[in-house]
């Protein structure tokens, strides 16, 4: 008997990285999946955006574990989307006990190079994309009164400051305070929330050349082989960052009934990083 069986989970950013990890996973243990991805470009991102066969590889995956899926190309910051979203998700497959609220994106810059245009981009897509995300799913978990998991990503950097991301550090301790004010406003309908926070992950997000540069200002190429003490210097265990399998086995503890009384907590993923 897998520890989600029975339960619906929606994610946000599902055609690849975390959020496809995360779908598998919850799948593997018994969720039904509506996978969501704006599926389109992010003038602020600094990689190339998911695509609809990415999206359509994840539905694949989450079908050969014998799991039904819906997926729906909407952008976490269109309301109408959105709705849209969760509308077809309840139709197909009746009920939403779990949120995986995962869509974000990590440009690189110092302050005095980040324009208006950043910062409003990113905290739309990883403050205000959480927001509405939430708002839209919420009213179906009260209305029928059975709980559920809201399961925000945060970061490591939603707990300390790293230096050349102020956008994205700002929107990922914004969620930090959208949660605990979710957890009080939510708890009476029995619907817990909580952040995970990882440190770095070992998906398209870091690794990067904008990523590698950020650590290797003075390099003319820089490399994911020069930036590997970088990246395991800023973290207290001796790796360079952890695997999407990792934070998906923190996704499942908190989706499951398992966790039935965490709620308001930030669950570290972070190899220790924010102890240094």
């Amino acid at each position: 008997m897998g520890r989600v069986d029975g339960k619906v989970a929606l994610i946000t950013g599902a055609a690849r990285s975390q959020g496809r990890s995360h779908a598998v996973r919850l799948a593997a243990e018994g969720a039904d999946i509506i996978a969501i991805d704006a599926c389109a470009p992010i003038a602020a991102a600094p990689i190339p955006m998911a695509t609809t066969d990415d999206l359509a590889e994840t539905a694949r995956l989450v079908e050969d574990l014998d799991r039904r899926v819906v997926t729906w190309q909407a952008d976490v910051r269109d309301t109408a989307g959105m709705q849209a979203a969760v509308e077809a998700g309840l139709a197909e497959l009746g009920h939403i006990d779990i949120v995986c609220a995962n869509a974000g994106i990590f440009p690189t810059a110092s302050l005095m190079d980040t324009t208006d245009e950043v910062w409003s981009e990113v905290i739309d897509v990883n403050l205000t994309g959480v927001f509405k995300t939430i708002r839209a799913v919420a009213p179906s978990m009260i209305e029928r009164g059975e709980g559920g998991s809201i399961i925000i990503t945060s970061s490591s950097a939603g707990i300390k400051g790293v230096p050349n991301t102020a956008p994205y550090t700002s929107s990922k301790h914004g969620v930090v305070g959208l949660m605990r004010t979710l957890a009080n406003e939510l708890a009476p309908h029995r619907i817990r929330v909580n952040t995970v926070h990882p440190t770095g992950v070992d998906t398209i997000m870091i690794q990067n050349e904008p990523t590698y540069r950020l650590l290797l200002p003075d390099a003319d190429t820089p490399t994911q082989e020069q930036a590997i003490p970088i990246f395991q210097a800023m973290n207290a265990l001796p790796v360079p960052w952890v695997e999407v399998s990792d934070v998906s086995n923190a996704i499942l503890f908190l989706a499951s009934d398992e966790s039935r009384y965490v709620t308001g907590s930030m669950l570290p993923v972070d190899a220790g990083m924010t102890q240094k």
